[in-house]
């Protein structure tokens, strides 16, 4: 165990009120791709921008086209929970972690067996009929061919957020308190640039601050800790010392 592990492990060991915020980055070990890594979505050609595809203006206005590339770039119904997620859920098991708030889409901290997820921008499991509000399974987007259609004849559309969408109040209301009264709070797998989500780190007012990226991010001047590791390798690593 290298010494940024090691003193990970010790922030874990004398905390109980821990909150952790991810990105894109807990997921890719799960083999979902990072938009914006070097191989990533935002790095592939297409007829349009993803962000463009991505938008809720163009759902309205292209929905056909929304949906083909939404089932193939945005839907992985075969990616499995990896060791991030994993040790999440057992830190909460312990009665460590008080909130996993995550911008992902893709459902994993709940199958891992995390209870209190704050999903910022939706979950592709859920899907909602803009008509009467019937909520149906991600089998529905996936078995079925061009717009997904309900029983009533409504336009089914994916309960995450677009781009041109605001985040959920409620949500965003909860992720805020959570992280305002965590003494410690991890941040693994994101760029910190995606706003109104990176956002909610200025609201911790505690001094354990742990950044788990690859990367550089504009808040490494203010992490009292940083780990230039995989998220899954570091947090298990740490999280299995623990017993």
């Amino acid at each position: 165990m290298n010494t940024a592990v090691e003193k990970l492990k010790e922030i874990l060991h004398n905390s109980d009120n821990i909150v952790f915020f991810g990105g894109a980055g807990v997921s890719t070990e799960s083999g979902i791709p990072d938009f914006r890594s070097a191989d990533g979505l935002y790095n592939e050609e297409y007829a349009y921008p993803p962000e463009t595809i991505l938008s809720h203006s163009f759902f309205k206005n292209h929905t056909e086209e929304f949906y083909r590339f939404y089932r193939s770039k945005m839907l992985y119904p075969d990616a499995k929970p990896n060791d991030a997620h994993k040790a999440l859920a057992e830190l909460e098991k312990r009665k460590k972690i008080k909130a996993v708030i995550t911008q992902n889409v893709d459902g994993l901290h709940t199958d891992a067996g995390s209870v209190n997820v704050l999903e910022l921008h939706g979950s592709a499991l859920r899907n909602i009929c803009m008509s009467c509000n019937a909520c149906y399974k991600l089998d529905k987007i996936i078995n079925t061919d061009g717009i997904p259609l309900c029983l009533c004849g409504g336009v089914i559309k994916p309960d995450v957020v677009l781009y041109e969408e605001g985040l959920d109040s409620t949500v965003m209301e909860k992720a805020v308190k959570a992280i305002c009264d965590a003494d410690v709070l991890i941040v693994g797998g994101t760029s910190l640039n995606v706003y109104p989500a990176a956002g909610l780190i200025t609201h911790y007012r505690g001094n354990k601050l742990v950044l788990i990226n690859k990367s550089e991010t504009p808040y490494d001047r203010h992490a009292d800790l940083i780990i230039r590791e995989n998220i899954g390798s570091a947090l298990g690593e740490a999280v299995r010392a623990l017993s």
